[in-house]
């Protein structure tokens, strides 16, 4: 048989393969046909089988990795979307409900509910509570956890699927909410059994969630916090939601405050206010906010102290009356200086500055001791990694002289009372502090180099200290001393360095008050801004009479800080001063008052 011929034969025994277009053997067709088939089956199968069931805790949220920005563009568009089909129809969901009727706050909900045991539940006990997601997590498709934060607590919500009205319902309600979101939860009170032991969490076991407010920004992470100083300042409220030292430092000063209002309340004092915008700016020695009063056409001033106007009332026969309020003196900010700040000022009819150096040390020594369970605080004046003071505010307390306490400090003597106001009392100032290497701001006027002086003083005075007697030329609304010409009655308080408390025996000679006023007046023609000028009102006031009286103040801030162990003003103050950052000006001026109608 010849080559052509065997090779006609073998194509006549091989078949088409219709798939591939091969020419293949019988034996071989057949066993690519039947692996067809059996492929084919088991893609069937395949296609008809239900889908596999989520992993536990897989489930994505699909904002999870997003930036900042993002997050804030897409939840805006989510919530915008809900907002306009409840705005459609009254019955779809509203993101911002009007009402949701808690039963329970958060601190009486563990306060009440924390002695229940391990796994243990309330299921005939409904309760309803709110607060802000700080943690969201899921275990499966059909259990989530929530960590609920107010009121200074935190609660665990676990929602399981079981408890909810339906399956459908409680994705729904579930995958709406974000971490940040403020919710009100229905539920019953119990404690998880963890599966590995341990004594379990307080929770509420929710039985339906509500979306009562929604966050649109991302939190900071848990990890890394909200830490930053001058953001934390400019968006206090976000401080508040990350840091619970930040909520614990106003409450104490809330406590600082109802301490002393109660303090004096209970010795009869009648709280009053007094205006905020003067004519005159008097009461303190300081450098004024200068505004304009368009309807009257004239010059105002914001206030820099109640005094003047509190002593008029104690001429009109109110014998003991305090007020506790804002001050405003426009002068430098630094770690324990803002421009706008909190005072408390009483007057007690009969009295002198030696009894409220009593009244002062009992007042903050039990003040003390209420607040903080001793009379014995840490303070770290340069922050946390810095030097820690003991401050101790048992009394007594430690009393200097002011005169003799600049002479022991300087070792030098200085002129009597009733010669400090002289030229040749200026030369030997001018020369202390040079000797010492002091530098004092101009103008050089002989009550601003004192002040200087006294500052080592008060540099040396840690635990509280009273310094008394001070030059009367330093003191223009304070009596003369009734032994020592030159000198008045007047103590400062000083803790940690820095003066907390301010107290005098009021000048009541309207004679003498007129002199002072205008020798402070002739201290401001030599460029002393923060001289007072003569209130003729409140001269007149003193000559009807103003009983013997002792006038008492101190700086609320201040106190603040030391409780808390706050090295700076501005984290004792919900709102300190700061220059306007770009999100605020956003390029333009801000506007003025009369743009602003």
């Amino acid at each position: 048989m010849s080559e052509v011929d065997k090779v006609a034969e073998q194509v006549q025994k091989t078949y088409l393969d219709d798939v591939t277009g091969e020419q293949v053997s019988k034996t071989e067709l057949k066993r690519r046909q039947k692996q067809r088939a059996l492929e084919a089956k088991k893609a069937q199968k395949a296609a008809s089988a239900p889908a596999p069931a989520q992993k536990a805790g897989k489930k994505k949220d699909e904002l999870a990795d997003l930036n900042p920005n993002q997050f804030h563009e897409i939840r805006s568009r989510q919530i915008e979307e809900l907002r306009e089909n409840n705005y459609k129809d009254p019955s779809a969901l509203n993101p911002y409900p009007h009402k949701f009727e808690v039963t329970k706050r958060l601190h009486d909900f563990v306060k009440e509910y924390d002695y229940l045991k391990r796994g243990e539940t309330l299921n005939d006990i409904t309760v309803q509570v709110t607060g802000r997601i700080m943690t969201k997590r899921e275990a499966g498709a059909k259990l989530r956890f929530y960590v609920l934060k107010g009121d200074g607590v935190e609660v665990q919500i676990m929602a399981q699927a079981q408890d909810a009205e339906s399956a459908e319902i409680y994705e729904k309600e579930h995958d709406l909410l974000k971490r940040g979101d403020i919710i009100g939860v229905v539920g019953y009170p119990g404690r998880t059994a963890p599966a590995k032991g341990g004594d379990g969490e307080l929770s509420v076991f929710a039985t339906k969630v509500q979306l009562l407010t929604p966050c649109l920004h991302m939190l900071p992470t848990e990890h890394y916090g909200f830490k930053d100083q001058e953001a934390r300042y400019r968006k206090r409220y976000l401080d508040l939601i990350m840091n619970d030292r930040s909520r614990d430092i106003f409450k104490v000063r809330s406590q600082i405050i109802k301490y002393i209002r109660k303090f004096l309340d209970d010795r009869d004092f009648v709280e009053v206010e007094t205006p905020i915008l003067n004519v005159i700016a008097g009461g303190a020695t300081a450098k004024p906010f200068v505004t304009h009063h368009n309807d009257l056409n004239m010059e105002m001033f914001m206030r820099i102290a109640p005094e003047l106007f509190l002593k008029e009332l104690v001429v009109g026969g109110m014998n003991r009356v305090y007020e506790i309020g804002r001050q405003f003196r426009n002068e430098g900010i630094d770690m324990t200086h803002n421009p706008e700040f909190t005072t408390c000022e009483f007057y007690q009819a009969y009295a002198d500055v030696y009894d409220l150096m009593d009244t002062t040390e009992m007042m903050f020594s039990e003040m003390v001791k209420e607040i903080t369970g001793g009379y014995v605080v840490k303070y770290h004046p340069d922050g946390p990694q810095g030097k820690e003071l003991t401050l101790d505010f048992s009394r007594p307390w430690k009393r200097i002289n002011m005169m003799e306490g600049l002479e022991e400090a300087y070792k030098v003597k200085f002129p009597p009372g009733d010669q400090l106001h002289t030229e040749e009392t200026a030369e030997f100032l001018k020369k202390v502090l040079k000797d010492n290497n002091l530098e004092c701001s101009p103008p050089l006027t002989n009550a601003r180099m004192l002040d200087k002086l006294v500052g080592e003083l008060e540099d040396a005075s840690i635990n509280p200290t009273f310094i008394f007697g001070h030059p009367q030329m330093m003191s223009p609304l304070a009596k003369r001393d009734r032994e020592i010409p030159g000198l008045c009655e007047r103590f400062e308080v000083f803790v940690a360095t820095k003066e907390i408390c301010n107290a005098y025996t009021e000048l009541n000679d309207p004679f003498d008050q007129r002199a002072r006023f205008e020798e402070q007046a002739r201290q401001k023609a030599q460029g002393d801004d923060e001289a007072q000028l003569v209130d003729e009102t409140f001269c007149n006031a003193l000559e009807y009479g103003l009983p013997p009286t002792a006038g008492w103040g101190c700086g609320i801030d201040r106190l603040a800080m030391f409780l808390t162990d706050s090295n700076t003003i501005r984290e004792v103050l919900l709102f300190p001063t700061l220059k306007p950052d770009a999100l605020v000006l956003k390029g333009e001026e801000p506007l003025k008052a009369e743009q602003k109608e």
